[in-house]
């Protein structure tokens, strides 16, 4: 296997990120002049020193993907979920339906799995986790994250529920197999229903006035009487009833 080859199956090994499904051309060039910039003269050499310094990998990964995410985003409103709106929708009923809406790199599922398994009830939840980029779901699906993802992430967490590696860590198999992740067109596909909770935060400040309108209407129809639908901090919905529901806390909405 050439140098640039392995490269590419080293990438893809230790991030989910499978360098081989861009244009090889474009993607070489690019790869080469940060290789170049960063003054290492194969890319065998390149990915050693990525192992070992977490500055680098980052660089690294900015350069490859727009995604851009972190665990327990806006932590208030974390808490607000755990302490608040999961042992009320656990009053009513013992199992508990929930989606991650364009999960991006899986941190907001994986911060939803560690919150459920703090509750009593938390082997009677299931989290489904859905985005339209068939790639960023790969790595999310490998769950490997560097210090920058996880800075809201108490360290009894990070010891329950990652493994630490050279420059990040790693999330652990018992957590990975609580969430189904899956491709998902939020705007083209149908949404299954009689979910719970639906989480879908700094999404819809991509999309236009007539988009955001159908997809409060899916997601309202998605929901279960009672259902709980939790939007990002620039996404508040000054009309709620038009979509039937109501206000249950800032950035949660309850089905009518």
């Amino acid at each position: 296997m050439d140098d640039y080859n392995g490269f590419i199956e080293s990438i893809k090994k230790k991030t989910g990120i499978d360098l081989a499904q861009y244009k090889e051309a474009q993607m070489k060039r690019r790869l080469t002049s940060l290789r170049d910039k960063k003054d290492f003269d194969s890319f065998a050499s390149f990915f050693q020193a990525m192992s070992k310094d977490a500055a680098l990998l980052d660089e690294f990964l900015d350069k490859m993907t727009i995604n851009v995410s972190e665990f327990f985003r806006n932590p208030k409103r974390w808490e607000v979920l755990q302490t608040k709106v999961l042992p009320s929708l656990l009053q009513h009923q013992n199992r508990l339906k929930i989606w991650s809406a364009a999960c991006s790199t899986g941190e907001e599922p994986y911060s939803l799995a560690i919150t459920v398994q703090q509750l009593p009830k938390a082997s009677q939840v299931s989290i489904l986790a859905t985005d339209i980029d068939k790639l960023i779901l790969e790595r999310a699906k490998v769950g490997f994250y560097t210090d920058r993802s996880l800075k809201e992430v108490p360290k009894q967490h990070l010891d329950a529920y990652f493994t630490k590696e050279n420059v990040g860590y790693r999330i652990k198999d018992d957590l990975k197999k609580t969430i189904r992740f899956q491709q998902q067109n939020l705007l083209a596909d149908k949404f299954d229903t009689g979910f719970d909770l639906i989480v879908c935060r700094n999404v819809m400040i991509y999309f236009t006035e007539e988009a955001k309108d159908i997809l409060y209407q899916k997601f309202s129809n998605a929901l279960r009487p009672g259902g709980i639908l939790f939007v990002g901090s620039t996404e508040q919905i000054f009309n709620p009833g038009k979509y039937g529901l109501d206000t249950e806390d800032t950035f949660f909405y309850r089905k009518l």
